[in-house]
């Protein structure tokens, strides 16, 4: 069970974070009670179950979303905003189960999520500072070597958008800072405000007819003969069920929360920087990664702050003072920063699986699943989404590529998962610093 040591990573309602002190959409739904009667009913109200929620609704299914807390309480209201094409983290060890067919498959879905994303903001307005531009970047000569690969490999496919190599003595294009050997542009890619985009679309999905329910913990799901999903008060019906838990799965469904790790992840926001200081930072305000496993991303917001973001923890225990653990980071990096006030502070929890894959499937015919995006769910879940509401609809049978792979169990049961992953990370760690 995760220590929560602090209220910026844990509470009942949304931890105090930059995100909810600039939300634009303040709506709430209500508590489930008594019966309610629909054709599917997915439980998550996050990107995954309320995406799911909107494709089915525009297909025409009656559709009940039920959320513990609120939405977009968990990893969907509170990440790093980052809009990255790609799906997964090395497609070449799925290989033997998909074959090239299906790693191709899988890469133009890494395209294909991003659209996902941009068209549903666009067709309903949502307010969620999209900006296009990313770049990788490079610790590495070895990362280096990879971004050309990917480069040339984007080439080929005749990806529609600018991508460039940056070279060592390009990255202050990029970035103030003298860090990185090089990089790789993306301007397909971007970033976006997640709350305000999970809370638009929530609201995107009220408009089509969604029920969706707050505050309403799911205490049994019933699988047979039919599905029913109990909560304290209330109970759903329906013919099919979505099971969105993530990071937050546990007690949901036995097998699905053995394949799924809870992971800590954290974010610093500083006051809004003068015009001098976000230039010389980011000046194209692009949002930036770069490849360690202990890895640093970061953005500038809408009013200029800096959103600092990273520290994996698969310990299971949150540190003391996220800022206490982060603005080292950010200073090692930006010096000239030292003196800036942090005056955001927040974390949570997100959903990692063995190969860093995403989990997408069907249980039974009747009950899908989507989980485990290892940090890279802001686009995922829309493609997910919409790979469950096309095999509900037998418009395609793309979800297979997926269902394909298999997923390590993770050892030691709930006790002794979160230790063994955090001594197995340990090792990638010390293999990426020597």
């Amino acid at each position: 069970m995760t220590k929560y040591l602090n209220p910026h990573t844990h509470s009942d309602a949304h931890p105090d974070s930059y995100y909810v002190a600039t939300r634009r959409y303040a709506d709430s739904y209500p508590t489930l009670e008594g019966e309610v009667i629909v054709d599917v009913c997915v439980v998550g109200g996050g990107l995954s179950g309320i995406n799911t929620a909107i494709e089915l609704a525009e297909r025409g299914d009656r559709v009940a979303v039920v959320e513990a807390r609120m939405i977009g309480w968990g990893a969907s209201g509170r990440n790093g905003g980052q809009l990255i094409r790609g799906i997964g983290h090395g497609l070449e060890q799925f290989r033997k189960w998909i074959g090239q067919e299906g790693i191709d498959a899988i890469s133009q879905m890494g395209f294909e999520a991003v659209d996902i994303a941009k068209q549903r903001i666009e067709k309903f307005s949502i307010d969620c500072d999209l900006k296009m531009g990313y770049c990788d970047l490079a610790t590495k000569d070895r990362h280096y070597r990879d971004f050309k690969e990917d480069y040339e490999w984007l080439k080929s496919t005749k990806y529609p958008h600018h991508i460039e190599l940056l070279s060592a003595d390009r990255m202050h294009e990029v970035v103030g800072t003298d860090a990185y050997v090089g990089g790789l542009v993306d301007m397909g890619s971007g970033h976006v405000h997640p709350l305000n985009l999970i809370t638009g679309e929530a609201r995107a999905a009220a408009s089509l007819g969604v029920q969706i329910f707050e505050n309403s913990l799911v205490t049994r799901i019933e699988e047979s003969p039919s599905i029913v999903v109990h909560t304290a008060k209330g109970r759903v019906r329906a013919e099919k069920l979505v099971i969105c838990g993530n990071a937050y799965v546990a007690g949901l469904h036995r097998v699905l929360e053995t394949k799924v790790l809870p992971a800590g992840s954290y974010i610093i926001a500083t006051e809004p920087l003068t015009e001098e200081q976000w230039r010389r930072t980011l000046p194209q305000d692009m949002a930036v990664c770069d490849q360690n496993v202990a890895l640093d991303y970061y953005r500038l917001s809408a009013d200029k702050r800096l959103l600092f973001g990273g520290r994996c923890n698969y310990s299971g225990r949150d540190p003391k003072s996220i800022e206490g653990v982060m603005k080292p980071d950010l200073v090692k990096l930006f010096p000239y920063l030292k003196d800036v006030k942090i005056e955001y502070q927040w974390g949570g929890m997100i959903g990692i699986g063995a190969n860093r894959l995403p989990q997408i499937g069907r249980l039974t015919p009747n009950i899908y699943y989507a989980q485990a995006y290892a940090g890279h769910g802001l686009n995922a879940t829309h493609m997910a989404a919409k790979l469950i509401a096309e095999a509900m609809h037998k418009e395609s049978n793309r979800i297979d590529v997926f269902e394909k792979v298999r997923h390590m169990t993770f050892p030691g049961g709930a006790k002794f998962r979160s230790p063994l992953l955090a001594m197995g990370m340990l090792y990638y760690r010390f293999m990426d610093l020597f």
